[in-house]
């Protein structure tokens, strides 16, 4: 269970809170080309094709984290065989790997005005909203563990952890939350 191996209760802090997301399912694509395009049609989202950004469309969600890999989530988690099914169809006889990765990670949402403050604490990115804008997506690290980052709007940030890491990462960013009162 996931309460036994992390806090889920929210953090505020003057101008940050960091929160457990609900349950996501989750898929991993890898695929080029008319791969690509039947996988969008079997999600029901055509899939970024510029870098490091994301596509959202009702409850579903694709990350470009590389040139030939998405993260795919599904809001619904219970869409998640569906997706697999209909992908299975579509993909048939096209080289590609998907990959359901729902029970391997853990969401944390970072929103309020110093949020971008708190990740580049411990990241290497510029989250100025001119450098790191709406809609943008990246794999990277903080401190010693990777993760995805997604700014879903000014000031907030959905953040795609491995659960192993998720303890990790949930204190590292309730640290660097203490100059803001957590």
């Amino acid at each position: 269970m996931l309460s036994d191996i992390v806090e889920t209760t929210p953090i505020d802090a003057n101008g940050v809170r960091l929160e457990t997301l609900p349950a996501f399912g989750r898929l991993n694509f890898r695929g080029r080309g008319a791969a690509v395009s039947a996988m969008g049609e079997a999600f029901g989202l055509a899939l970024p094709q510029e870098a490091c950004r994301a596509a959202i469309s009702g409850s579903r969600a694709a990350l470009w984290l590389g040139p030939d890999e998405w993260l795919l989530l599904l809001m619904l988690p219970s869409d998640t065989d569906a997706v697999i099914a209909a992908a299975a169809t579509s993909l048939a006889g096209q080289p590609h790997s998907l990959v359901d990765i729902s029970e391997r990670q853990y969401a944390l949402g970072l929103s309020g005005r110093q949020a971008a403050t708190v990740l580049a604490g411990g990241n290497p990115l510029d989250f100025d909203l001119r450098a790191f804008p709406v809609g943008m997506c990246t794999r990277t690290v903080m401190g010693k563990a990777e993760l995805a980052i997604w700014r879903t709007e000014p000031d907030r940030f959905h953040i795609e952890v491995w659960r192993s890491f998720a303890p990790y990462i949930r204190g590292f960013l309730r640290e660097h939350m203490r100059e803001f009162g957590a």
